[in-house]
């Protein structure tokens, strides 16, 4: 099956929004990456709905929605109805995670959950036969830019393993601090989904970026 690269829109110019979009549909991604945060959850604030739907008018590939936001069951139809295709939500942020899990399906898009770096893959072994998708945060959330955590591959291989034992379809994405340093490697310790922002976006040629990354893990 073929690895993916999912351009995070956070890194991209505010001010040339569509264009930088533009740029996603006509590039080799394969999914936008879009992290909302509440400033609560995380000590930053990104972007709310009005963005994100202009974002959904645009975009034609794979919206891939991060709520890095606390409470996110109130917003989960929301999102659904802006046009998320996944929605992913923290393990850290829900009481009622196996609750949540089935809400994000009943609204029609598929389920991830994000783990905080210092969250193991452990917490996770109750639920996982129901995602779609863990996202595996190789940074601290709340910024972009940020050094990549070393523990990460290790914590790659650890859901790999429990994914192969429990028989489950889903995805693993890794998001923060991907390069075109590291990108191989995550990959081998099993990873499916590669987020890149900065290293995208902050390029001199970002489409070439796409392509060149693309091309690395495939």
């Amino acid at each position: 099956m073929s690895k993916l690269i999912a351009p995070s829109v956070l890194a991209a110019d505010f001010a040339n929004l569509q264009r930088d979009i533009e740029m996603v549909n006509n590039s080799e991604a394969d999914w936008f990456h879009i992290d909302i945060m509440d400033g609560v959850f995380v000590p930053n604030i990104s972007f709310g709905m009005p963005v994100l739907k202009a974002i959904s008018k645009h975009a034609n590939k794979t919206i891939d929605v991060h709520l890095m936001i606390v409470d996110p069951d109130r917003y989960i139809q929301t999102f659904a109805d802006l046009g998320a295709d996944i929605l992913t939500v923290h393990y850290e942020a829900c009481t009622h995670l196996h609750r949540t899990i089935q809400a994000i399906k009943a609204a029609g898009m598929k389920a991830g959950v994000a783990l905080n770096p210092h969250t193991p893959i452990a917490v996770l072994e109750d639920v996982i036969a129901d995602l779609d998708l863990v996202c595996i945060m190789s940074v601290n959330p709340g910024f972009g830019g940020q050094s990549f955590i070393e523990n990460t591959y290790k914590k790659v291989s650890q859901l790999k393993h429990l994914i192969e034992f429990s028989n489950s379809a889903c995805q693993i994405e890794i998001d923060g601090g991907v390069t075109d340093q590291n990108a191989n490697q995550l990959i081998e310790a099993g990873a499916d989904v590669l987020v890149a922002g900065s290293f995208v976006f902050k390029s001199d040629n970002p489409t070439e970026t796409i392509k060149n990354l693309k091309e690395l893990i495939n």
